[in-house]
């Protein structure tokens, strides 16, 4: 009796494993999607001038579209936390680490240190510290407020719901040295060697995050900050093996259909999973954690948590003192998850079979009917698994890449200083934004020498190389400024030649802004093993972005666009003005900038073509930025002589944006001409 139940729990095993592999999560798959996240981290890393980070399911790739997890966006202030206030940092925000009786394991205070000398501070008076119940000015969760773009605000998390994901974006205080708090866990006994003292020693030097948290039964809640080990978990999760990743998949999914719709979403987290998913794979043998033992090691996890639950006590991973049960687990509620999971165990693996969660039950039951060397099960699922992980990197550059011409351009010295840093042979996102700087300081230097009476050839022939190497950054936005470049110096038979290899690599497959990825898109990056310099130099277009400086290096349209506060409050004051940056979609300057090659060499045919295309993107495709799109088509119009449909697309497009429109000055042109025609006709 016990061996046909070993065959059983060994079949249902290797069947559950290859379904788990058939809805995204094979290695292959996992490591692609884990690979996306460090780099979503590098794009980020850019952006700001302190640590960030993405934390939780999504950069740790233990999700699935059916469990539809969040992602925490952490943002670290500049802040130095200490443990000892020798240490302190002169010049800088200094914290000192304190706890005292009253205050929870894994909690602590941060006292004030002043920025000249290492005393604690004594001034309360601007609201970032406040007197604690021993008179310590401790910093208080007002200095951590978010006053980023939110969709709601839960505590200290200012929340975002994006296409297909929800971002927590917290404030934290990054601690460089270990805790003391955690200081066991470094030296407890391990039977198993896991982890391994090489991968203690790096969580070790990962340090720890202070977050604005405070215990919930505390009375100085306010003034309490949790000790988060995000960087050693999500260090941990990464080395799991695959069938520790995908128990800890399944534990989610049995949480999500069969304990949250009981018991609440807010009782048994991910969080107390991955700690039981930790103490598991610490006290146990590696030698265990193989493919036919899946069901029995669910039933391990299980177990495990009965019995904290029967205890009323789950403990940190890192603190054991620590009861992440507490505020949790009261009154009827322990009952109801003992009863849970007893009646789950006593069905030992046949209620896997009613998992909802992408359709895992399903194909459970239909694997049971077929011997298991005829199995086949399509992987529909892989690309909806991985296509998270692409939009929110590819998102994240372009957002970045507008960013960095509007901002970091005025301080270009610095983030060529930060790109450099992080330029290296594993960091392909640098090398990607390596190329678009090539591309702006080639427009820029060829812009300084077409201002100049005579050009300086040199000086060109330099700006070539430049907007050359940077062409290929990704399909289009590259290319689009080395063909505007051309136009520049009226070289229209080259431009043709780089607009026409455009169009040829420009198709409806490409991903641009506020577009959805193509499935097309997925199944090639995971078919042929695409790096994500070859994602976004095959399938990605970034809008074209136009600073000042580039001004000489522009077609003559565009220059108004940069113009187009002219009128507002700020010129109105008589304050300084500095011209603002111009946005294009990429497909739409493609067709604008094939319109002037093809006017200028007369060709009639194609440079209907052109203007038609011009027309049905405007009408079909959504404009990121419609009213420069819609000034463009009237420019367009107007050397077509078809003044009055020009003139109504110019209407339109001050219906968008009334205030600061280009189309001002184009209108203003328009009346001029009509103007010049009557009194010449009278």
């Amino acid at each position: 009796m016990a061996s046909n139940k070993a065959e059983y729990y060994k079949e249902v095993s290797l069947r559950l494993n290859r379904i788990l592999d058939s809805v995204g999560l094979a290695e292959d798959i996992r490591w692609k999607r884990i690979n996306m996240w460090i780099q979503s981290d590098e794009v980020i890393s850019l952006h700001y001038n302190c640590t960030a980070h993405f934390f939780g399911s999504q950069p740790e790739a233990t999700t699935t579209p059916g469990l539809n997890s969040d992602i925490d966006h952490v943002i670290c202030l500049n802040t130095i936390a200490v443990q000892n206030i020798q240490n302190w940092a002169p010049r800088r925000i200094n914290v000192l680490v304190v706890s005292d009786e009253s205050t929870p394991p894994g909690y602590v205070k941060l006292q004030g240190i002043c920025c000249d000398q290492p005393l604690p501070v004594t001034n309360v008076s601007n609201g970032m510290y406040l007197l604690d119940r021993f008179g310590r000015s401790v910093l208080s969760h007002n200095y951590s407020f978010l006053s980023y773009e939110a969709d709601a605000y839960h505590g200290p998390a200012a929340t975002r719901y994006l296409p297909g994901l929800v971002q927590d974006k917290v404030l934290a205080v990054k601690l460089y040295v270990w805790p003391d708090q955690a200081s066991n866990w470094l030296t407890r006994k391990r039977r198993y060697n896991w982890p391994s003292r090489e991968t203690i020693g790096l969580i070790q030097e990962m340090g720890a995050l202070l977050v604005p948290v405070g215990h919930k039964l505390s009375q100085e809640q306010h003034l309490e900050w949790r000790v988060s080990f995000s960087y050693g978990e999500k260090l941990l999760m990464w080395l799991f093996n695959s069938i520790q990743y995908k128990c800890y998949i399944l534990l989610k999914m049995i949480n999500k259909c069969f304990i949250k719709p009981v018991v609440g979403d807010d009782v048994l987290s991910s969080y107390h999973l991955k700690t039981c998913m930790f103490y598991l794979i610490e006290n146990t043998p590696e030698a265990i954690w193989q493919q036919d033992n899946l069901l029995l090691l669910i039933d391990m996890c299980l177990r495990l948590l009965c019995i904290w639950i029967e205890c009323k006590y789950c403990p940190n991973y890192f603190i054991p003192e620590e009861n992440m049960f507490q505020c949790k687990i009261y009154g009827d509620i322990p009952g109801q998850l003992h009863n849970i999971l007893r009646n789950l165990l006593r069905h030992e693996g046949r209620y896997l079979v009613y998992i909802t969660c992408d359709n895992v039950g399903e194909k459970l039951v239909m694997a049971c009917q077929t011997h298991l060397t005829e199995l086949e099960l399509q992987s529909e699922n892989v690309a909806n698994v991985f296509i998270i992980s692409v939009m929110h990197l590819i998102v994240l550059m372009i957002q970045f890449a507008e960013l960095y011409v509007r901002k970091y351009l005025y301080f270009e010295s610095q983030i060529i200083r930060r790109i450099f840093v992080f330029q290296n042979p594993r960091r392909e996102v640098s090398t990607i934004f390596w190329k678009f700087l090539c591309s702006y300081n080639g427009s820029k230097l060829a812009s300084e020498s077409l201002s100049e009476e005579i050009p300086d050839q040199r000086a060109l022939d330099m700006a070539q190389e430049l907007l050359l190497w940077g062409s290929s950054s990704d399909v289009a936005s590259g290319k689009l400024k080395l063909a505007a470049f051309y136009i520049a110096q009226s070289n229209l038979q080259i431009t043709e030649d780089v607009l026409n290899e455009i169009h040829k690599n420009y198709s409806y497959r490409i991903f641009d802004k506020n577009k959805k990825t193509h499935k097309y898109i997925l199944e090639s990056i995971l078919s042929e093993n695409l790096s994500t310099t070859q994602l976004i130099s095959r399938y990605v277009a970034f809008p074209v972005h136009y600073h000042p400086s580039e001004i000489s290096c522009i077609p003559k349209a565009l220059i108004p666009e940069m113009f187009r506060f002219i009128g507002s409050d700020e010129v109105d004051s008589g304050e300084n003005y500095v011209p603002d940056i111009v946005s294009i979609d990429p497909k739409l300057y493609l067709y604008f900038l094939e319109f002037l090659c093809y006017h200028w060499q007369n060709n009639i045919l194609h440079k209907k073509v052109a203007l038609g295309n011009m027309i049905y993107f405007i009408r079909h495709e959504e404009p990121s930025f419609e009213d420069t799109a819609l000034n463009l088509l009237a420019y367009c119009l107007m050397q077509e002589g078809n003044f009055v449909k020009a003139y109504n697309i110019l209407c339109k497009s001050m219906k968008l944006e009334c205030q600061h429109n280009a189309a001002k000055l184009q209108i203003s042109a328009i009346i001029k001409i009509a103007l010049n025609v009557i009194h010449g006709g009278q």
